[in-house]
């Protein structure tokens, strides 16, 4: 008999470490399956399918080694999504490149390790038909946790990934966090059902996800945009690259570059015009003994009344001994009208959080030190209202929607691309765009130096789309924003009530444990 227990107890615990090993890989490979759903793969269709894996093997494990998995599982995640974070700078830092992802990553991935946690909670906890709800909130709200804040990487959100799948149609309601819910439930459900064996809870999540869509695809406003025009505006692309932008043998042929393009719109008589970020190296606002900054501001000046037009320009400005990445908008009589600073700052980047702590590190000189602007512009055009975003801020939906609440009624995303070449950043920051264009209801015009430059449509589709690293003038009519609930809403509504729906289920299931 104290042989058969042994026997028994040694069976179990190889069974326990097969099937821990099973769910680890399961979850390791839905991770890659996941990223896949992302540009430049692009395969949307895998999200769901991908989430039921990581619920599916999250779910078969103790709470420690859910948490383990998931963290694992994230950081593969996030490595695959952010592998283009090393471009350009990779050729700074050298052998300290692989770093610039992995550690990103491994801060990141410990929200798909909460979620692991989370998940493993509502299985034990909520009734049945309820936990994959709240196993998807759960992620949800861990996602937009992680996208909010001055240290936020709000990229590889789920959501984003579905801009061109009949799952965006979700977005006008509930944004990307919303989104992002929607594919998890399905990926929930569908675990549930596989661990079950039993189709009964997923039909029924299928049909009323079904009924959901059909509602919002007839009620959704940019559906029945008839596009009435209401600006005519433009985006100037120079391609020029980071290796020749920053060069002071550059400055000149840079500025000629943009003046060219930008006065061969002349016949089309733009409205707007938009250059990307920081096209113009230098402290624009300031003056030089040389008189060169000042040279340059009048040649600006004098495009934008020539051309009878508002032109954005992207520059750096120094200001009370600090320094911020800024557009200068010039207006049809050639006054410099504004000078808008960007809010959110690239963490260690253009921004170095914790310096007192961190100087130590190798090569700390290339992290820029930029000073976050506070002000939710929204600048005008022609009489037209319009959100000005720098880059890194479109994938801040809590900054636009401020801005949109402030009256914006079309979004100018100014962005200096290059940095990120042919990557799949490039292509992450384009879809962005479109997530942007569809949650508020509003037409967006992004001006890239190297690409993608265009107009997007409220309901997330290109109008006119630039090619990548060939130089390029975007122009076109923009329409009134049909509008959209979440662009009244706003994404912390949305988070607020899924962590309710979240606390609400496992309380309930709690309630009811109790009681029996």
């Amino acid at each position: 008999p104290q042989a058969a227990n042994v026997n028994a107890a040694t069976n179990t615990t190889n069974n326990n470490l097969r099937s821990t090993f099973t769910s680890v890989i399961v979850s390791a490979l839905s991770a890659v399956a996941l990223a896949l759903a992302f540009p430049k793969p692009g395969q949307a269709w895998l999200a769901p399918l991908a989430a039921a894996g990581l619920f599916w093997a999250w779910q078969r494990l103790s709470w420690k080694r859910a948490f383990f998995a998931g963290w694992f599982a994230g950081t593969i995640f996030f490595a695959i999504n952010f592998s283009w974070f090393t471009y350009t700078v990779g050729d700074y830092v050298g052998q300290f490149a692989f770093a610039v992802v992995l550690i990103p990553a491994i801060v990141e991935g410990l929200t798909f390790a909460a979620s692991a946690v989370a998940a493993r909670a509502a299985q034990r906890f909520a009734p049945a038909l309820l936990a994959p709800i709240a196993a998807a909130a759960a992620f949800a709200v861990f996602e937009w946790l992680r996208s909010i804040g001055s240290l936020a990487v709000p990229f590889a959100q789920i959501g984003y990934s579905q801009t061109s799948t009949p799952l965006a149609v979700f977005a006008p309601y509930v944004g990307a966090f919303g989104v992002t819910f929607i594919v998890m439930l399905l990926g929930a459900s569908i675990a549930q059902a596989m661990a079950a064996r039993n189709p009964r809870a997923l039909a029924t999540t299928a049909v009323i996800l079904a009924a959901a869509w059909l509602a919002c695809y007839v009620a959704w406003p940019a559906r029945h945009d008839r596009r009435q025009p209401i600006a005519r505006v433009a985006a100037v692309q120079g391609n020029i690259a980071q290796t020749i932008k920053w060069n002071p043998q550059a400055f000149w042929p840079t500025v000629n570059t943009y003046v060219t393009q930008t006065r061969n719109l002349q016949p089309l008589r733009p409205q707007l015009v938009v250059l990307p970020e920081t096209v113009i190296p230098t402290d624009l606002n300031a003056d030089d003994p040389a008189g060169v900054r000042r040279l340059v501001r009048s040649e600006f000046a004098g495009l934008a009344k020539t051309l009878h037009t508002t032109l954005v320009v992207g520059s750096l400005e120094a200001r009370q001994g600090k320094e911020y990445n800024a557009l200068f908008t010039f207006d049809p009589n050639g006054t410099l009208a504004s000078v808008y600073e960007k809010r959110q700052l690239v963490p260690f980047a253009e921004s170095f959080p914790g310096e007192r702590w961190f100087s130590w590190l190798p090569d700390v000189n290339l992290i820029g030190r930029f000073t976050a602007g506070r002000d939710d512009a929204v600048l005008s055009a022609g009489g037209v209202k319009f959100a000005p975003l720098i880059c890194w801020e479109s994938a801040f939906a809590d900054l636009v929607h401020a801005q949109v609440a402030r009256g914006a009624q079309f979004l100018v995303v100014a962005t200096d691309d290059a940095w990120f070449g042919e990557s799949s950043g490039t292509f992450q920051h384009a879809q962005i765009a479109q997530m942007r264009a569809i949650e508020n209801g509003e037409w967006v015009l992004q001006s890239a130096a190297t690409g993608i430059s265009g107009i997007i449509a409220p309901d997330g589709s290109w109008i006119e789309r630039s090619a990548l690293d060939k130089p390029a003038v975007v122009a076109g009519s923009i329409g009134a924003p049909p509008g959209s609930i979440f662009a009244w809403l706003g994404p912390t509504p949305v988070g607020l009530a899924l962590s309710a729906a979240y606390v609400f289920i496992i309380g309930f299931g709690l309630s009811r444990r109790r009681q029996r």
